[in-house]
């Protein structure tokens, strides 16, 4: 079994103690071992990037592009070994995760070019013969929590920015999943990365949770995962001035007018509910369905659904990979329990496939759900797996008004021929990222990303606009002279 070590201090260390890395294809053997670090190894951490902060806030935005690019190409180069990993540690197919190891260097190579514009505005001074303006600069040391779901791009996504601007991070992959980031974090080392800028924390968050939350230099925290951890993470910043960015849990919908192109919505629903087996942030698990196409609809949607090919995701055959871990299927299969006591009808798929090498698998067949009411917990709770409920309304009005009937706002989009509608769809929408036409899920990494209500916080991800939760605004006047 493979021995990989973490990024500490610009050194790769090992622990006394390891965690295995399992194959959700097959979790019989584990594939690799990572350090189970101990809270004191935290703090290491802290200490690490604290200096790590001190240098690398004075160094050239030039030199940090330079950084980023060269990690870029190193990404690059390392593209069949690093989706490799990820296909391993977390069972998305080859092709989802060559696609997450190119967009990791998209995120590089972008925050490279906006670290080299600087950022700022110059504004007007009644005062005479004074020109005053605006500077950012970085916030400090910022905790980087991400999942297992997407596990190179979240973390891509956020250290990029945060870096470019000068901070510091100590960053927590998931546990189920440190490979990916591990390589993001080599890429950035071999690149040139200074020692301590970027430290990586591998272990057992029952473990270190104290020491990775409650350190009194970390200036921020992004966290990527369920509303529960976020809620916790907010009470123990309660009354601490530590900026709290969260990317939560969402229940998107799509929406399917009468005047559709139902085939074309009906592939692109099916894209956007069961790639990745659905653990996607933005994938779609509600279907509002205007009546008049409610069956034709669904017709369509579930041959799409039963065309799909279920395997391991180093299968280039492969459409639907296995769930993540043990853990997350069962819990999907509680969740598919629940809504048949609760009167929902299974239209396909429905349970575990533990057929031939599947047995030893997290392997759950790709569902379609009718029958279900606003009162059904998988129309209202997060099942984060390869399901899909539908419902039936009754025009425009009523399902916009379904779409928002969620304590989540993340991700929606509506199938129209009508502009108008699209528009208004656009508006009245109560979620972050809206689409027309196409999935709720595909946002590039210029395109500002983040949810409304429980999905998320204030603080947006990608973009220019990241830059509010990992800069501080400082107002510069000068007067140059009578």
């Amino acid at each position: 079994m493979r021995t990989v070590e973490t990024l500490l201090g610009g050194e790769w260390a090992a622990s006394a103690e390891w965690i295995d890395v399992l194959d959700p294809a097959d979790v019989r053997s584990p594939i690799a071992r990572v350090p189970a670090l101990t809270a004191k190894d935290v703090t290491r951490a802290y200490d690490h990037a604290e200096r790590g902060f001190a240098l690398w806030r004075r160094t050239s935005p030039f030199e940090r592009a330079r950084v980023f690019i060269d990690a870029a190409r190193l990404i690059r180069e390392r593209v069949d070994e690093i989706a490799a990993d990820v296909t391993a540690e977390n069972g998305k197919t080859l092709g989802e995760a060559t696609g997450e190891t190119l967009k990791a260097a998209d995120f590089l190579e972008y925050y490279a070019g906006l670290a080299r514009q600087g950022y700022g505005t110059l504004l007007h001074d009644v005062r005479p013969r004074h020109r005053t303006h605006t500077q950012r600069e970085p916030i400090g040391v910022i905790l980087v929590i991400s999942p297992w779901n997407d596990p190179l791009i979240t973390p891509a996504r956020k250290l990029a920015p945060l870096l470019a601007a000068g901070n510091a991070a100590v960053f927590k992959p998931a546990t189920e999943t440190p490979l990916a980031g591990l390589h993001f974090a080599r890429a950035l080392h071999d690149a040139g990365l200074p020692p301590g800028v970027l430290n990586v924390v591998t272990g057992r968050t029952t473990e270190i949770e104290e020491a990775l939350l409650d350190d009194p230099r970390i200036a921020g925290i992004t966290f990527t995962g369920s509303n529960a951890v976020g809620a916790r993470i907010r009470r123990r910043l309660a009354d601490r001035n530590v900026r709290f960015q969260g990317e939560l849990g969402g229940k998107n919908a799509s929406v399917v007018l009468a005047d559709a192109d139902l085939p074309a919505a009906a592939k692109a629903v099916v894209a956007a509910s069961f790639g990745q087996a659905g653990q996607r942030c933005t994938a779609t698990s509600r279907v509002i369905v205007d009546r008049p196409v409610y069956e034709e609809f669904t017709r369509l949607l579930v041959a799409e659904v039963e065309a799909l090919r279920v395997g391991p995701g180093s299968d280039p055959a492969t459409t639907l990979c296995p769930l993540s871990s043990p853990k997350q299927r069962d819990s999907v299969l509680a969740d598919l329990a629940g809504a048949v006591e609760q009167g929902a009808t299974v239209l396909t798929g429905g349970r575990a496939d533990t057929r031939g090498e599947r047995a030893n698998g997290c392997y759950v067949q790709p569902t379609v759900l009718g029958d279900v009411t606003p009162e059904t917990a998988v129309w209202r709770e997060e099942v984060f797996g390869p399901v899909l409920a539908l419902r039936a309304v009754d025009g425009f009005d009523a399902a916009v008004e379904a779409v928002n009937d969620s304590d989540f706002g993340l991700a929606a989009a509506v199938f129209t021929r009508d502009l108008g509608r699209a528009y208004r769809f656009a508006d009245e929408a109560e979620c972050g990222q809206v689409a027309v036409n196409t999935t709720t899920t595909g946002w590039d990494v210029h395109l500002p990303f983040g949810g409304f209500r429980d999905s998320g916080t204030g603080y947006k991800e990608q973009g220019e606009e990241v830059l509010r939760f990992s800069t501080r605004v400082k107002t510069v006047a000068v007067h140059f002279g009578d």
